[in-house]
């Protein structure tokens, strides 16, 4: 199993953890049913996005049924030991910027790997990452993460330049993956701890 397997499984866990877990983050209430389809579409949602995008089929899911299994394993997981990680601080933060930081890679991987551009390879990266947030975010009646101020597509986007950057240097694979998953992390953490942003697009009116 290559580097790029393994990423893409524990990405697919804690995405599926994190989407199981927002059930609950705002105090609604679903049933096992309801958290399992949240935890499903958060786990698949940004790589089948990117596969219908760049043509790869059938989808990693689809083709693969042990994401199914992993899927299954991050949902009875999180109900399991709900009441113990819903109390740590940022427990929903931690495991969402594992996923987007490993689905970023795996999906700049792909896409290079199927011989698309630089600049293609970003961008699916990043829609690895983000869309299946996106999507949990609308279901559970929440302004996608995406469009709120905080640092989080933009770290997914400069984690992926930096792959691109060690890939062309010649690094080993191995490496090269690992080190642009920590520096999202990175990234994401320290924007979540000092609340960092980006400047606002626009002025406000009093400005004007």
């Amino acid at each position: 199993m290559n580097i790029q397997s393994v990423l893409e499984l524990i990405g697919t866990f804690v995405f599926a953890m994190s989407g199981a877990l927002a059930v609950g983050e705002k105090g609604q209430e679903h049933d096992w049913f309801g958290a399992s389809f949240i935890g499903f579409v958060t786990a698949i949602g940004g790589g089948s996005l990117r596969d219908v995008l760049l043509g790869s089929y059938p989808l990693v899911w689809v083709q693969d049924v042990r994401l199914l299994y992993i899927i299954l394993a991050g949902i009875v997981c999180a109900g399991l030991f709900y009441p113990f990680v819903i109390k740590l601080r940022r427990t929903f933060q931690l495991f969402d910027t594992l996923g987007i930081a490993l689905f970023t890679i795996v999906g700049t991987e792909k896409a290079i790997r199927l011989g698309f551009s630089a600049e293609v390879a970003v961008i699916m990266g990043m829609f690895s990452a983000v869309m299946g947030g996106v999507l949990r975010d609308m279901l559970t009646n929440e302004i996608p993460v995406l469009f709120r101020k905080e640092i989080y597509a933009s770290a997914c986007m400069a984690g992926a330049i930096l792959y691109l950057v060690l890939y062309d240097l010649g690094l080993e694979r191995n490496t090269t993956f690992l080190a642009s998953v920590i520096f999202i992390i990175v990234i994401r953490l320290l924007a979540l701890k000092y609340n960092l942003s980006l400047p606002k697009f626009g002025r406000h009116p009093k400005q004007l």
